[in-house]
């Protein structure tokens, strides 16, 4: 009796791969609705067993740093807290994810991106710029206020968007903030996201009425 072998397959990279599903990765769903800031079910007698963290190779719910000796060289990102919404910085997920077109704002001098939408019961007075899907009030000219909503305009049937990093031939993937600047225009600066303005230069007042160059004498 014969028995045919089949070859294994290779096992299939989720964080490499960015064309499993038509809008995004196969883990992006998954970590925008994970149960964050949950105390973890298998370390809640620790310290800080907060679910802050998500595994892109795993794609399941959120954990905790004590399961981290679970996903050992795993890809992993660490959410976090603002307004009581989630956030993650982008210095993280655009190592994984074009960012671009999403609002992304300056808190405790890491640059942000929110995860899901926030809609708003007012429209802000005077703003110009509003999220396409939730209708968010957008301190700059982006198009989206978080990672959902991006995700819900490439489902409106927006061919022009992507999660995928694009590829430049000299400096390699182009990130969002540095190399591709999204829906800003490239003449506008890195400080132009900021929350707050930024700190004026420091003036001494003191030196300013002294004029170079000029001696003083002495009093005899």
């Amino acid at each position: 009796m014969s028995v045919f072998l089949y070859p294994r397959k290779k096992p299939i990279n989720r964080v490499e791969r960015m064309d499993i599903k038509e809008f995004g990765p196969s883990w992006l769903m998954p970590m925008l609705r994970a149960d964050y800031f949950a105390t973890c079910r298998f370390h809640g007698d620790s310290n800080k067993s907060e679910c802050n963290l998500f595994c892109l190779d795993c794609c399941g719910n959120a954990i905790c740093p004590y399961c981290l000796i679970h996903h050992k060289n795993h890809h992993t990102v660490q959410i976090r807290r603002s307004s009581y919404h989630n956030v993650v910085r982008v210095n993280e997920i655009q190592r994984y994810l074009d960012v671009s077109c999403v609002q992304t704002y300056i808190i405790n001098s890491a640059k942000i991106v929110f995860l899901n939408e926030r809609p708003q019961a007012r429209p802000g007075k005077g703003v110009t710029h509003h999220c396409e899907i939730c209708g968010r009030s957008l301190v700059d000219a982006f198009r989206f206020c978080s990672l959902g909503c991006k995700l819900g305009g490439m489902k409106r049937g927006d061919s022009k968007l992507s999660f995928t990093l694009k590829m430049n031939h000299i400096h390699g993937y182009e990130f969002h903030g540095e190399l591709l600047r999204g829906c800003v225009s490239s003449g506008e600066e890195e400080g132009t996201n900021n929350m707050s303005p930024g700190t004026p230069p420091i003036f001494n007042h003191r030196n300013s009425s002294r004029r170079k160059g000029v001696p003083h004498r002495a009093p005899f």
